[in-house]
């Protein structure tokens, strides 16, 4: 059965939702949150479980659940640079954890959040923010996640011309000028695990960097998978996936959703995610809008 994005209604999976916010014995009332980016469970009761209800949950607007993500919204995340289509991965997870939240899709506000801010401290101007942003221990020093709604590896992309193209291991790229878009896990990923001998590009957005790739001013780039699928495939023809980077076991990468320090939804937001990957709606919109991204070369 072809599945879209409305495929997933909340007679779909509300009910494992709630099931799950029952049986867990816990609220989704305001609380301290945990060392993983999720709000401490604490003993519940039945009103407390209500909690999640969307009139009781403390939006930046009353009624309205308000997502932040980045300008332009890339494939495949999100499709024709509108977060608002409910087309692409990202923006499909995002109304379904509104739906799962009790929110419809015209109650859901875009607000354009760049990267960087999005996990940066101080106060926010959403209620979560959704755009590959990886759940990491420093980023959880200034926000909250939601736990992880993808499990994500990082990518090399060369020109096909490029001699790097043919690189099997992270040695064999020490020696190119690689970019990168800055305050991201593929930059880190170059500094950290490739260790080249040359001072990498750093991009303020992605799109720098696929000019830098074109233009000849860099080697190669490093991206998530999904998005060096999507490169290749509808941007830069010209270049290819080298290869991806295993994850090193029991440190897997995953996007999380992005809320306020200390939010009082961060808990249900959790519950609505977890919801949305028992009942199987999250590993059907990875099929759906991510399924090119299946298979690279896995660089030593």
């Amino acid at each position: 059965m072809h599945l879209t994005a409305r495929s997933f209604t909340a007679r779909s999976f509300l009910p494992a939702v709630f099931v799950l916010a029952v049986t867990a014995a816990t609220g989704c009332a305001p609380q301290e949150t945990s060392s993983d980016g999720s709000a401490a469970d604490a003993s519940s009761s039945a009103s407390a479980a209500q909690s999640c209800d969307s009139g009781a949950l403390a939006t930046e607007t009353k009624g309205k659940l308000t997502v932040g993500t980045d300008k332009p919204a890339y494939a495949p995340w999100f499709e024709d640079d509108d977060p608002a289509t409910g087309k692409g991965f990202e923006s499909a997870v995002a109304y379904a954890v509104a739906e799962a939240l009790g929110f419809g899709k015209d109650q859901v506000v875009w607000q354009t959040v760049p990267f960087n801010n999005s996990f940066a401290p101080g106060e926010k101007n959403f209620d979560f923010d959704i755009n590959q942003v990886s759940i990491s221990d420093q980023r959880k020093q200034a926000v909250d996640f939601s736990s992880g709604y993808y499990e994500v590896r990082q990518a090399v992309v060369a020109l096909k011309k490029s001699p790097y193209a043919g690189a099997k291991s992270a040695a064999d790229l020490k020696g190119a000028k690689l970019g990168a878009q800055v305050g991201t896990t593929s930059l880190d990923t170059i500094n950290e695990v490739i260790k080249p001998t040359r001072q990498p590009a750093v991009f303020q957005k992605n799109d720098f960097a696929k000019s830098a790739l074109r233009n000849g001013q860099v080697d190669a780039i490093v991206v998530d998978l999904p998005t060096a699928f999507y490169i290749t495939s509808a941007e830069v023809p010209d270049a290819e996936v080298v290869g991806q980077f295993a994850t090193s076991a029991g440190t897997a990468e995953q996007f999380g959703l992005v809320l306020d320090k200390g939010s009082a939804l961060t808990t249900c937001v959790t519950r609505a995610v977890d919801g949305l990957r028992e009942d199987g709606t999250l590993a059907a919109l990875e099929k759906q809008w991510l399924s090119d991204a299946v298979d690279a070369p896995v660089l030593k």
